[in-house]
């Protein structure tokens, strides 16, 4: 066997699935991991030597390519000093200033250690302050592995959620509802069944755990309305979309003030980080200002912080990275649009600046329940495909491919020629 065969039965008698996320498993394009040894830009090489153009760029995470020298830079110069120390450091600060001058309506930071941490403490953090204990999701958008955030839509319209995994309590879960992306129909119904008991409607402004699905007009501005009419906060999850889309998030592209924010992947620059982020009057019930407890071993983690601050003055010092990285989206998405006419199979694509999803989906994606009429087959053909071209997409059809500051016309030209070839393969069985 090869490397790569050789250490995912190595991994498998010692991890779950061989595996430390259940996505990197390859069991939804029935595959094997590919094991990775380094990242360069667009770049990653895997153990067996194979090199590939990387449209996953560690979840999001790295909008400026794999091992950016300045990011690189300062983290080598944080680690002289040591690696931790369970107290503040000066790099936190200004971590906290840079994100606060950059992102609308928020006035305080708390720094945590990744996105499922930043969003289990907002909504603990939601419901102190509101004095209320349900809350309204949306089927489709996920918010990590915290157990209120692990539930999925019931029969009904206005099901409460049920758990989506054993070990999550039922009594945790009910107080859970679930709606359709992008109906506010539904969000009204819920907040008149459940009136004076929501504490907040949390929603990924853009959805990207459903394959990346925008958010309709007026939706989002739908959703501050009813949250100001019934006294409840609005939650944005920027886990995916904060400071990739555009320097101040959603708020900033969309004109709708969000109550919290919680962010993870590119504000760690690779490195494992969250924060969540409100106005004052909210964040000084979090300890020690307020009752509401939340604490981290490792929160604020100067190795990890410096990645991001870097990551972070960069994007901040340079805007044009979010034109380039918008235009890149834009022509991945006209040349999958195109190439699915060309060979007339039936798919569409979910965009929105730099993140996209190929759905092999013959019409419109708008909530969770169209995402999974798509055909998984027909993506785990495309996926493989693609994979032995030389391009590495996320292994499922309801994740995002995501564009960097380091990938190039001329390399998304080649993914095209690629995806040409791959479609052209998979035709004749929608020719039968």
């Amino acid at each position: 066997m090869g490397n790569t065969e050789t250490l995912f039965e190595r991994a498998k008698k010692v991890m779950p699935g061989g595996v430390n996320h259940p996505e990197c498993a390859f069991g939804a394009v029935h595959g094997i991991p590919r094991f990775i040894e380094k990242g360069e830009g667009s770049q990653i090489y895997d153990v067996d030597g194979s090199v590939c153009t990387d449209y996953v760029c560690s979840w999001g995470s790295l909008i400026l390519g794999h091992n950016h020298p300045d990011i690189r830079r300062m983290v080598a110069e944080t680690i002289q000093d040591g690696l931790s120390f369970g107290a503040p450091t000066r790099l936190e600060v200004a971590m906290a200033e840079l994100m606060v001058h950059m992102v609308p309506n928020v006035d305080k930071v708390r720094i945590v250690n990744s996105g499922t941490e930043a969003v289990m403490s907002a909504l603990r953090l939601a419901r102190g302050f509101t004095g209320r204990e349900k809350l309204i999701k949306f089927d489709g958008c996920s918010h990590g592995h915290c157990d209120s955030m692990l539930v999925k839509a019931g029969s009904g319209v206005l099901a409460t959620g049920q758990p989506d995994s054993p070990g999550v309590p039922a009594g945790t879960a009910k107080d859970t509802l679930v709606a359709t992306y992008n109906d506010l129909t539904e969000v009204e119904r819920l907040f008149a069944e459940h009136n004076g008991e929501i504490a907040a409607v949390i929603v990924e402004p853009v959805a990207v755990n459903m394959g990346v699905v925008p958010p309709e007009p007026g939706f989002l501005a739908g959703l501050r309305a009813l949250c100001d009419q019934n006294g409840a906060l609005l939650i944005f999850d920027e886990i995916s979309t904060g400071f990739r889309i555009a320097p101040g998030g959603a708020q900033e592209v969309f004109g709708v003030r969000a109550d919290m924010v919680t962010f993870g992947k590119v504000i760690g620059g690779g490195m494992p980080v969250g924060a969540y982020a409100a106005r004052g009057e909210i964040m000084d019930d979090v300890a020690p200002a307020g009752p509401v407890y939340q604490a981290g071993t490792f929160s604020g983690n100067p190795v990890a912080i410096a990645a991001g601050l870097a990551q972070l003055t960069l994007l901040h010092e340079h805007p044009e990275i979010y034109v380039y990285t918008g235009a890149l989206g834009k022509q991945l998405e006209r040349g999958f649009r195109f190439l699915a006419q060309k060979h007339r199979i039936p798919a569409t694509v979910g965009r929105f600046h730099s993140l996209l999803t190929l759905f092999f989906h013959n019409g419109p994606v708008t909530c969770g329940k169209q995402a999974r009429e798509s055909s998984t087959e027909a993506y785990a053909a495309f996926f493989n495909g693609m994979l032995a071209g030389g391009s590495y997409f996320a292994p499922s059809q309801f994740e995002a491919a995501f564009l960097s500051s380091a990938h190039t016309q001329a390399e998304l030209e080649q993914t095209l020629l690629t995806a040409d070839t791959v479609l052209a393969e998979m035709a004749p069985v929608y020719a039968e």
